[in-house]
């Protein structure tokens, strides 16, 4: 089998979010820790912007990488998707559409199922990494004319 999923997967899921709100919560309490004066005034200033971060980050990193799968293999005639534990075997004729988007970071292969899987009806991932990140990616485009003929194969 074949890796087609980025090994950054685990970064981006776990390790990002993580320092994200971790520096926010260090920036919050050395501003309510290291106070001194009568400085009542400038508090609320300090709490604003950091808030503000985490709301834009927890809502950037719900939309753009809490979704994404752990590892995604090309076995042949399936994709063998884990996540959290759960393995699940997507034929490539159960995939009705592959979309593709190349400008967010990281990228995102999302993949629309005729059939929902216990992962659900879509299933996104992001591909690995390559040289020209904005051209589309020659792993994708191959999965997309594999899942072309399965289709036609199988009706």
């Amino acid at each position: 089998m074949q890796r087609i999923s980025s090994k950054w997967t685990f970064f981006y899921k776990r390790v990002f979010p993580l320092a994200w709100f971790g520096f926010i919560a260090i920036f919050v309490l050395s501003v309510l820790l290291g106070r001194r004066g009568p400085l009542v005034w400038a508090l609320p200033a300090f709490l604003v912007m950091p808030v503000a971060m985490a709301v834009f980050g927890y809502a950037l990193f719900r939309k753009l990488v809490f979704d994404l799968v752990d590892e995604v293999w090309d076995d042949g005639d399936a994709l063998v998707v884990n996540n959290s534990g759960v393995e699940e075997r997507v034929p490539l004729k159960n995939i009705i559409n592959v979309g593709f988007s190349a400008f967010t970071n990281p990228e995102r292969v999302t993949l629309t199922l005729r059939e929902p899987s216990h992962l659900g009806a879509e299933i996104t991932f992001s591909p690995p990494k390559r040289f020209l990140p904005f051209s589309r990616s020659p792993i994708i485009n191959e999965l997309i004319e594999r899942i072309d003929v399965a289709r036609r194969q199988g009706q």
